[in-house]
């Protein structure tokens, strides 16, 4: 019997999965979870499933990636794990904010006014 990885190989994503988790936060603890799964049950979002479901000045986290079929016509904040490249130019030209998921953490730890978009 050969030993397997369970979760991502990746060296960073498993440090944020560990990071999250150590916030105790229910909020991190649960994108924790999420981007701690097998990949083919990760997120992908379009931005017009985006656009219908957030309003001006909402704080999301994509715990996948997001993908550019559609447009915004509000300015939110997104933090997400992978974006493609036509998504990042249609967010940053509707004046919305693209970060990582890290660095949304170091901004807000406690994670209030944030939503899980899954």
């Amino acid at each position: 019997m050969s030993h397997r990885i369970t979760g991502p190989s990746n060296y960073y994503q498993r440090k944020l999965i560990r990071d999250l988790w150590k916030t105790k936060k229910r909020i991190w603890k649960t994108v924790s979870k999420k981007l701690s799964g097998p990949r083919k049950n990760r997120v992908e979002v379009n931005l017009y499933r985006i656009n219908k479901k957030t309003k001006e000045g909402d704080v999301i986290v994509v715990p996948g990636k997001v993908l550019g079929v559609g447009e915004l016509d509000h300015e939110i904040t997104i933090a997400c794990l992978n974006c493609s490249e036509s998504a990042r130019t249609k967010i940053l030209s509707s004046g919305s904010k693209l970060l990582s998921i890290e660095e949304l953490l170091e901004q807000n730890p406690k994670g209030s006014n944030v939503k899980i978009f899954c």
